[in-house]
């Protein structure tokens, strides 16, 4: 009997591997509201301390209102070489003054479509068939991710840490991995 071998790692496990040797990457972080102030943005503050805790650099943040023209010089502003991942969370229902998803969806080159499908999935195990509202989106403009989360706290964990943080140095490096593609 001959010995068996150790099974091989699959291509997104070698990836991930790889790719554990960035050590920063770099984000920016905007909360969709008409409401919330930096002082009572629960969201931001908690999205601050995760990239923070986990040795990550917070190139932007900032609170804008739920208009097509806010979300759009936002992208404009934010998806730049310095911006890994932009972070948005807020606006993304259905809801008359909900614009973000809109406005997104126009910019994307590419779409991650299992962003959203992973998202509701999960939202529903928590939430029930309310998660079905959720126009959680994902995808590539540039160089740059775009993370489009619903406003509420719950949503924003759940999307953070089932699905975003465990993938960032992998999405980064995917990206940087292709340019040097011919």
């Amino acid at each position: 009997m001959e010995p068996s071998s150790p099974p091989s790692p699959s291509p997104s496990e070698e990836h991930k591997e790889k790719a554990s040797e960035i050590r920063s990457v770099r984000l920016s972080l905007v909360t969709v509201s008409d409401t919330r102030t930096v002082e009572t943005d629960k969201n931001g503050h908690f999205l601050k301390s995760e990239i923070d805790r986990l040795g990550h650099t917070l190139t932007h943040y900032r609170i804008i209102p739920d208009e097509p023209a806010d979300v759009e010089r936002a992208i404009r502003d934010l998806v730049t070489d310095e911006c890994d991942i932009l972070l948005f969370n807020g606006g993304t229902g259905i809801g008359p003054r909900d614009t973000t998803i809109d406005i997104v969806e126009k910019k994307l080159e590419k779409e991650m479509p299992g962003f959203g499908e992973l998202f509701r999935m999960l939202s529903y195990k928590q939430i029930g068939s309310a998660a079905m509202l959720s126009r959680a989106l994902a995808g590539l403009i540039g160089k740059t991710a775009v993370f489009c989360l619903p406003g509420s706290s719950k949503a924003v964990e759940l999307g953070w840490n089932a699905l975003i943080e465990p993938e960032l140095k992998h999405l980064v490096w995917e990206r940087k991995r292709s340019k040097q593609l011919p």
